[in-house]
């Protein structure tokens, strides 16, 4: 008999979530990018979630093999935009502002799209698609325009977002754990 693989939404949550939370406390004017928001996006928001996509992806989830593999690789790259340029490589030179922004309104996109996907699902993970589309265009609207006032705000949200990611995946996690549902989502 073949053993079940375990939900690997838990993880890919939790992942995303705290990182995402790290980030935007950033965001918001508290702290600069430092080694913990970059750990963080390499090995938590990053490869955690890539495992966590690999795993639904073998459950047959393909929503969730997409969500997950997706926004792993999006921290890695992420981080790794921040990172290049300092290795003095002439083709990983720092990323100007606008195409940036480019980057980030492509990922809002995706993720508007991910959101349409959730309708009819669990009303807190359409919550988090949603609020992590708005995140991600005003961060990229900030970038093309300059207006660093814009920042804070989208900080707010993408706090809101990671909690909001956070307790899904403790409520799934718990239900697991105990059996029934514990947290309502």
């Amino acid at each position: 008999m073949e053993k079940q693989l375990a939900n690997p939404a838990p993880l890919g949550l939790l992942g995303f979530g705290m990182t995402t939370i790290l980030l935007n406390i950033h965001n918001m004017g508290f702290f600069p990018i430092s080694a913990v928001i970059l750990s963080m996006g390499i090995f938590y928001g990053g490869i955690a979630q890539v495992i966590a996509g690999i795993i639904s992806y073998k459950r047959g989830n393909i929503f969730a093999a997409t969500a997950f593999t997706s926004y792993g690789f999006f921290w890695m790259t992420l981080v790794a935009i921040w990172m290049l340029p300092s290795t003095g490589n002439e083709f990983a030179a720092a990323t100007p502002a606008p195409f940036l922004g480019c980057y980030l309104a492509i990922w809002g996109t995706f993720t508007a799209l991910m959101w349409y996907g959730t309708w009819g699902g669990s009303k807190v993970q359409q919550f988090i698609f949603l609020s992590l589309t708005i995140l991600f265009y005003l961060l990229a609207i900030e970038k093309c325009t300059g207006i660093e006032s814009i920042t804070p705000i989208a900080g707010t949200i993408g706090v809101i977002c990671g909690s909001s990611a956070f307790y899904l995946g403790m409520a799934e996690l718990l239900e697991e754990v105990k059996g029934e549902r514990v947290l309502p989502y």
